[in-house]
């Protein structure tokens, strides 16, 4: 498997846990980034509504990330900042990887809950780690919401992830939070580096101070960045493998059909929800990259012997 990180220490517990902690940017870098949010929000176009989703019953979206802004040209601009930033840390950390979305991540008093999720797929990742740097840019606890995983989780449930694609963690969500999150208290400017499949989830804010941190998605520079697409009014059980580029995600409504965009192929889905026993022996069982690769070898050594 290709490698992530450029300390092997550092990958080893990466590819472990599915994340590793990091000190990332520099306090006076921490003060610029959150002067540029303030300095460019005006520019915001605001979020997305459910009304405006183009999605029936579409729940309310609670938490306020620049991804959902309806100002492509805002979204372009915080893009930009963040990478320009972030690249001589993400260079000096990760084994030659791209960003492809930025994010401010915004929680304001007694708002800001990120439900119980797994990232989207953003490239093949029976072949790599996708991942996403997570930079508050105060120091983030649980009273203010911050981050919270289950670690080793990556790689292990919805391998096909999307927008509309079902989850098939949906019906112990609450368990979940519950019983096996781990949260992640970050001091500002250190950074969480995840991989984009681990579990987690983020609360509301309890204090009376805005939180504010920032997301890098980035993927290996060498892979095509992919989007799995699933149109529930054409059929639930085919998902399109589209082919992107970051500038589909400046443009992009992640509740409506994409517009001229590759397909690469479409492939078969079947939704299917697990219980909580199920979770924790998958939770301790192989990767579904791992099986992959088992696989892979026992058909070559079919091959030979045959």
């Amino acid at each position: 498997m290709r490698k992530v990180l450029n300390n092997d220490a550092l990958n080893d517990e990466f590819v472990k846990n599915g994340y590793v902690r990091v000190p990332f940017i520099t306090p006076t870098e921490v003060a610029e980034l959150k002067q540029k949010f303030f300095d460019t929000l005006p520019k915001s176009g605001g979020q997305i509504t459910a009304s405006e989703t183009g999605v029936a019953n579409s729940r309310l979206v609670t938490y306020d990330f620049t991804f959902i802004d309806k100002n492509p040209e805002y979204k372009r601009e915080v893009f930009n900042i963040i990478t320009a930033f972030f690249k001589p840390h993400m260079d000096r950390l990760l084994a030659n990887y791209r960003p492809i979305i930025a994010n401010y991540i915004r929680k304001q008093t007694e708002t800001g809950e990120v439900p119980l999720h797994e990232n989207w797929a953003f490239a093949d990742e029976r072949k790599c780690f996708t991942v996403s740097i997570w930079c508050p840019l105060v120091d983030s606890t649980v009273d203010n919401g911050t981050l919270q995983v289950v670690p080793g989780s990556h790689k292990r449930f919805g391998e096909i992830r999307g927008p509309m694609i079902p989850w098939e963690l949906d019906n112990i969500k609450q368990e979940i939070i519950e019983k096996h999150l781990v949260p992640l208290e970050t001091k500002a400017g250190d950074c969480v580096i995840l991989d984009d499949s681990i579990v987690h989830y983020s609360a509301i804010n309890k204090t009376g101070d805005l939180r504010l941190a920032i997301q890098l998605i980035c993927i290996p520079s060498e892979f095509p960045s992919i989007h799995y697409h699933m149109n529930p009014s054409v059929s639930m059980e085919q998902v399109e493998v589209l082919e992107v580029d970051v500038d589909f995600y400046m443009q992009f409504n992640p509740w409506k059909n994409p517009g001229n965009v590759k397909r690469v192929r479409t492939i078969p889905y079947k939704h299917r929800t697990i219980d909580e026993s199920e979770f924790i022996e998958r939770l301790h069982g192989p990767r579904f990259d791992e099986l992959s690769e088992k696989k892979g070898l026992i058909e070559k050594l079919k091959e030979v012997f045959a």
